[in-house]
């Protein structure tokens, strides 16, 4: 996958249920997840998440401001990969969880395990520059 780049999954009536998006600021992976995160439609963020981890970033935050629904499989996808960026020397911290997304975290107490920013720090807002 090249630096920045999007990876769509399984395209509905209306198009894909789930896009998930990297770009870089810095040493930061940004991944935007737009669309319904759940078993079936997990792989685009679950390759954008690796592709960012080959990379060894000093952190990795996930834009989840356009993230509609979150299931247990989404669930386990983050915390698997937090595990995964910890012992690479990173983090995983997640921004802009939506009503829906951040109940289900609060709900399970996985939010407790993350970094969560209201909203997608400004430092990382623009991405890297040409």
């Amino acid at each position: 996958m090249p630096r920045d780049a999007t990876v769509t999954g399984d395209v509905g009536p209306t198009g894909p249920r789930l896009t998930a998006a990297v770009r870089w600021s810095g040493a930061t992976a940004v991944v935007t997840v737009t669309g319904e995160l759940d078993r079936d439609t997990q792989e685009p963020l679950r390759e954008a998440l690796a592709t960012a981890l080959e990379r060894r970033p000093e952190r990795i935050v996930v834009d989840c401001a356009q993230l509609a629904f979150c299931d247990s499989t989404g669930l386990n996808l983050l915390l698997t990969t937090r595990l995964e960026a910890i012992e690479a020397g990173g983090a995983l911290e997640l921004a802009a969880l939506s009503p829906p997304v951040a109940r289900v975290f609060d709900i399970t107490g996985v939010i407790a395990v993350f970094t969560v920013y209201e909203e997608l720090p400004g430092e990382l807002a623009q991405g890297e520059q040409p």
